[in-house]
Formats: C-alpha cells, structure tokens, sequence
C-alpha cells in the first residue's frame, strides 16, 4: 500500500500561528507561521530544516498539540491535536527535546517509568505492562545497563538514548523529536538517527525530526521540509528540496551540491573562503 492510499498519522492543512503581541517578535515584527500543508506517514521520516528564527521549534510544538493553530488544522487520527486531552495525546504522540530537565535526581527507570504516565491506574502504582515497557524500551535502546544509574551521572550521549526510551515507553505512533543529534559526536548522530531511522521501519512509527545538519536530514530523511522566515520554502525529497539554488537562497551562503556515492543521496558543502 503506498503513502497515497492509506491514512497519513498527521494531516496538516493551511497551518498558520501568530505569537501574540510582545512574544518572540523578528526584525520586521511579530513572528508569524504558515500556511503550511503536509502529511505524516507511518514509517515515514520527515526532517524539518531551515535557518535559526525561521519557527522549526514552533511548527514541532504545533503538532505535538502543545500550541493551538491560529488557522488551519492538525489533526491525528482525524482529531484536532490540541484538542486531544493530554493523556490520550501522550498515549499517541510522544517528544523527544533536547533538554528533559529533572525536578528531582532519580534513576535512569524510575526516568523511564515517567513515560507510561498516560496509563497509570488511579493510584499510581506501576503496573506489570509498565514495567515490561519499560524494560522494552530500554533494550531497544540499549540502555539496560544503565536502569539503576543516576540521571545526572550518565554521559550525553547515554542521556539521549534515555531520553528516547523514555518516549518509546509511551507506545507512540508518531515521535517527534527536537534536534536529537544535539551535543552529540558524530558517532553518536549516526547511532541515533540509525536507531530511531530502525524503529520506524519495525514499529510503523511516523517520525519528524528538526534538525540542524543538513547532511543527516538528507542521509536519513524520506522526506524535507525548508522553512523560511516561517514559510515553506519546499517539501519533498532530499534530491527535489536539497539543490544549491534553495540552500543558498534560504541561508545565505554559497554552497556545493553533489551526491554521496555509497547512499546516492545530495551531499551538501558551504564553499567557505578566507573572505567569509
């Protein structure tokens, strides 16, 4: 069955969102976002791209519900997303953000067990499917080893797996994620995207990632979308939206594209010089 003839996962349709007066504003006013449209598959990864201050973080927060469209729609499972209570919409759509500050020091399960809140009975107690979850998650992300660390005592690097187990212990059909490959080295980039680039493909995941690595999104990414200034700039796939036209259009700086000769996917090079 193609994309085309089953249901997306999220159904975007002439998204627009304004913040009010005195929030994040640009040097030619208020920031504005839309009109976007675009679907989400499942076993579909989408890489959101585009300069700082151009609203990747915003749209994110709009389909994860978190803000309410000024017009237009999102909508999962043919409900408005922000509409959905947060519970349910936990249990559907989980995010995975760069930061996932503590409020307490705890362990790397009990950090985990944090994402089968949606299901927990009334009084709280973890249940043998949480648990079993919970222990899913972290041997998919091979970070059994670490259940009885500290949060605060384990490297980046492992804090990001957590991170992400801890939000594929909610079950979701749709993640989205925030610059994951944040403060990572490259070793770790490549280990992630391939993991999360895995489950989606096993799991029947929709995935939407911002990312700031033009080269990871056009490595890993089924499909692109370039953010301008809050518009959409394109949306495709990497070799429809990657060209050296739009790039430099859209950044502002002189760049080469060719082609990976191992994956045949656009490889993106800044033609930096000692003028710039």
């Amino acid at each position: 069955m193609t994309a085309e003839s089953r249901p997306p996962l999220l159904d975007v349709r002439a998204l627009e969102f304004a913040y009010p007066a005195g929030g994040l504003s640009t040097a030619n006013g208020r920031f504005g976002l839309g009109p976007l449209t675009f679907d989400v598959y499942g076993r579909e990864f989408l890489a959101i791209i585009g300069p700082n201050g151009c609203g990747k973080s915003t749209l994110l927060r709009l389909l994860a519900g978190l803000l309410k469209p000024a017009r237009g729609t999102v909508q999962y499972a043919g409900g408005e997303v922000s509409s959905l209570p947060a519970r349910e919409r936990a249990r559907h759509i989980a995010v995975v953000r760069q930061e996932a500050p503590l409020v307490f020091s705890m362990t790397v399960e009990q950090f985990l067990m944090l994402g089968r809140y949606a299901y927990a009975e009334a009084f709280g107690f973890e249940s043998r499917k949480d648990c079993e979850m919970a222990r899913a998650a972290m041997e998919v992300t091979q970070t059994c080893s670490l259940a009885n660390r500290r949060m605060d005592e384990i490297s980046g690097g492992e804090r990001q797996r957590v991170v992400l187990a801890r939000a594929l212990a909610q079950e979701p059909q749709l993640l989205l994620l925030d610059e994951p490959t944040a403060n990572l080295d490259l070793s770790f980039q490549l280990e992630m995207l391939r993991l999360i680039r895995r489950l989606a493909s096993e799991q029947g995941m929709g995935l939407v990632a911002v990312m700031h690595e033009v080269n990871l999104a056009s490595e890993f990414a089924d499909y692109i979308l370039l953010l301008r200034g809050g518009r959409m700039f394109r949306h495709g796939s990497p070799k429809d939206v990657l060209t050296a036209g739009a790039l430099e259009e859209v950044y502002g700086v002189p760049v080469r594209v060719d082609w990976n000769p191992a994956s045949g996917r656009p490889h993106v090079t800044v033609m930096a010089t000692a003028s710039l």
